[in-house]
Order: structure tokens, then C-alpha cells, then sequence
């Protein structure tokens, strides 16, 4: 196919019209910023909790159904929200500690093993004593916050990233109508707000903030690169000296897009991720907050400047931002009473894939046995039958076959020389 050579201008004309425009080299810097060495230990963090994360749903399900029983009917169809494949009966097989499958009136139900209920009866102790955190926890969300005020079904999102409870509006809300209020302006339920309504100052203090109380230090953030990336160290301290801006502070006062608003931005998340349990959260649910955090439009760009305070993944194709002081390696740090909990439930899991998995390999050589022993009878018979054929082929030569072997050759010649 011939191209004129006019054809050819235009289309140079227009790629070099592409090039000069600001928002075409915006776009692929965008891109490749996406892109950041990975850390194994960090990686291998985020890995860890993939199939805890996905038990620990299935575990909600069936605490919610009537006497904590589900049928694998049931459980199937709620298999695509939990962005599974396959047949459920396989996923719960692979976990026998966690779940008992049993098989009634010709139906498969599902129900939690008594180890497992213990834990859960664990948890919520847990939970209880807890109570006083998560008051302390949304109280400050809601600090930071530009007008004191949250959407609950945004909230909800992030709910299990800070430890609330599934029911944590009906347990926290009416103990302390003093502090916050409930307010739906659209009488739709999308619409539901949680309002603060006193502002306490003891509260206003971040994680940053009470690290430098403790050393005696002007409060700053902390590297936790290897000394080798020069260029990011440099930013960093350059970044650094700027004078540290409180989450808590109200926005409104700082100019969009200056030093100040960033440094506020980054002190922003950086207390938003050291309220999590995990000290992670997905950039995709913490970008719904835009309005109520003022966050800038792109917060990925934002976060990806800063590799020496966070970690950004795209394990599982999740953006997901973690707080890279908060881990030694692929270990957290400072563990929340309701981690060491859920890591019992992470140990009980797999215990039980190692026990599904030693199974499997039993089963499995019981098969390559049966093989092997059927396989014999089969060899033995080829076996005799190429024997025979040599046979046969040594009887229609007549004898001459034993020739290739040494000794025969050396009786013949000596029978052959004595004659003559």
C-alpha cells in the first residue's frame, strides 16, 4: 500500500501539534510514574494478606446467615463479589480449619470450625476494649477533614482499613452523642453524613507530631530509603526543610499547588495511613475523599515523589500506598491488639493449606503408584516379546549372530587356522 508524500506531512503536522501540547507530556509522565522499584519485603507483605482478606469475607457471610450456616448454593453466587473464581466447594476444601463442609439433605452447607468460632469470639472481646480507640479514631478523621464532616457510604469503604466494626455507627454513634451526630440533608441513603460537633485539641495531634514530642525534635518526617538512591535522599531533605504543617490545620489559608499545601497533603496521609491497622490503604478509595480531605486530582503523582515515605504497589492490579516507617522488612512494626488477632486467624489458615496440601500430595502418589503397577505388566510383555524377536533373528542367520561377540570370533579362527 503507497502513502502520498502529503499524507505523510499531515501526519508529521499533527504528531508534532501532539508533542507541543502540555497535556500529551503530562499523560505519559503520568504513566511512567506509575512505575517504582519494587520492594520484595513489602511486596511480600501485601501477598500475605490476599487470601486472609478473601477467608475473612466468606467468615462474614456466614456470621450473618441464620445459625451461622450457609448453603454452597448461596455461597457460590456471592463468589463473584469476592472477585473469585471457580467452584466455592474447592476454595473452602483448600481451608479446613477455618470452614466445615458437611452434606444435608442432599445440599452442601457451610459453617465455621469450633477453632474458628473461638477466634471470632476473640475478636469481638477484642473489639470491646478496643471501643475507646475507634472513638479517638473517628474523632480525628473527621478533624482532618475540611468541614468536620464524612459520607458514611465512603466511609464504609475504609471502614475494615481503620478497624472499625461492620456495626460501628450503631455501637459508637448513640454512647456519645456529645461528640458526633448523624445528619442526612437528602433524605437519601447515599447521602448520610457523620458530623463532629465538639473540636478537642488533645486529639489534634498527629503521628509526626508526638514522635517529635517524645525525641524532643521539631516535628519531621523519617526516610526510610537505603543510602544509595542519592537523588531521592537529596529531595527528601530538600522536602524535609520545609516547616511541618498539621493535618489538623484547615486548608482554606494555603494556596493550591505550593510547597505548604503539599506538605500538608503528605502529613495528611501520612496520619490517615498511621490510623489504619496495616498502615496501608488503596489510593483508588482514599482518591473518594477529594472533597472532604482536599486532595489534589492526581494524589498518585503526588505520592509517587515521595518514595522515601511511601511504598505505592500495583499488587493484584490494586494501587495500593503503604507507610514504609511503619515496617522492619515485611513486619509491621507496632501491631494493633486487633492485628495479633487476625494474624491467629492468618496462622490458622494456613495451617489448614498445609494440611490440604499434604493430602493432595498423598493422593497423589497413591495415583503414580496405581500407574507404576499397572505399567509393569505392560513393560514385561514388550520386554519378552523384543527378546523372542531376537531369537528369531538370531535362528534365520543360522548361528553367524554369535560372531560379533570376541570369544566366539577367536574360537572360529583357531578352528579355521588348525585346519589348514
Amino acid at each position: 500500500m503507497m502513502i502520498s508524500k502529503g499524507v505523510l506531512k499531515r501526519l508529521a503536522c499533527c504528531y508534532c501539534r501532539l508533542r507541543s501540547q502540555p497535556s500529551f507530556i503530562h499523560h505519559f509522565r503520568n504513566f511512567s510514574l506509575w512505575s517504582m522499584k519494587k520492594d520484595p519485603d513489602l511486596e511480600a507483605a501485601l501477598s500475605r494478606n490476599r487470601r486472609w482478606i478473601v477467608n475473612n469475607q466468606i467468615k462474614n457471610i456466614i456470621l450473618r446467615c441464620p445459625n451461622q450456616v450457609v448453603p454452597l448454593e448461596h455461597l457460590q453466587k456471592k463468589f463473584k463479589t469476592l472477585d473469585l473464581q471457580g467452584k466455592a466447594l474447592n476454595w473452602l476444601k483448600k481451608y479446613p480449619c477455618f470452614f466445615e463442609i458437611y452434606l444435608e439433605n442432599d445440599e452442601y452447607h457451610c459453617r465455621l470450625t469450633k477453632r474458628m468460632i473461638h477466634l471470632v469470639e476473640e475478636e469481638e472481646l477484642v473489639k470491646d476494649m478496643q471501643e475507646p480507640v475507634f472513638v479517638q479514631k473517628l474523632a480525628k478523621l473527621l478533624m482532618m477533614s475540611v468541614n468536620q464532616r464524612l459520607n458514611v457510604t465512603k466511609l464504609n469503604e475504609l471502614k475494615h482499613s481503620f478497624g472499625f466494626p461492620d456495626d460501628y455507627i450503631i455501637r459508637i454513634l448513640p454512647k456519645h452523642p456529645e461528640m458526633f451526630r448523624l445528619v442526612n440533608n437528602g433524605w437519601r441513603k447515599s447521602s448520610m453524613e457523620i458530623e463532629l460537633l465538639v473540636w478537642n485539641p488533645d486529639l489534634a495531634v498527629s503521628a509526626v507530631e508526638a514522635s517529635a514530642q517524645k525525641q524532643g525534635i521539631e516535628p519531621c518526617f523519617s526516610c526510610s530509603l537505603p543510602s544509595t538512591w542519592i537523588k531521592s535522599w537529596q529531595r527528601f531533605e530538600e522536602f524535609n526543610a520545609i516547616p511541618y504543617i498539621s493535618p489538623f490545620l484547615n486548608p482554606r489559608g494555603l494556596e493550591e499547588g505550593s510547597k505548604e499545601m503539599e506538605k500538608r497533603i503528605v502529613g495528611l496521609v501520612h496520619e490517615l495511613l498511621s490510623l489504619t491497622l496495616w498502615k496501608k490503604l488503596s489510593i483508588v478509595k482514599l482518591s473518594h475523599f477529594k472533597r472532604e480531605f482536599a486532595l489534589p486530582e492526581k494524589l498518585n503523582v503526588l505520592l509517587l515523589k515521595h518514595p522515601g515515605i511511601f511504598y505505592v504497589s500495583n499488587k493484584y492490579q490494586i494501587y495500593t500506598v503503604l507507610l514504609r516507617e511503619a515496617y522492619n522488612g515485611s513486619e509491621l512494626v507496632d501491631k494493633n491488639p486487633l492485628v495479633i488477632v487476625k494474624n491467629k486467624f492468618g496462622d490458622l489458615m494456613q495451617e489448614g493449606l498445609h494440611e490440604y496440601n499434604q493430602r493432595r500430595h498423598v493422593v497423589n502418589l497413591e495415583k503414580k503408584r496405581k500407574c507404576m503397577n499397572l505399567m509393569k505388566p505392560e513393560r514385561r510383555k514388550v520386554a519378552s516379546s523384543e527378546t523372542s524377536n531376537q531369537d528369531d533373528n538370531g535362528d534365520t542367520l543360522g548361528g553367524l549372530g554369535r560372531l560379533f561377540d570376541p570369544e566366539e570370533r577367536k574360537r572360529f579362527y583357531k578352528v579355521l587356522f588348525d585346519e589348514r
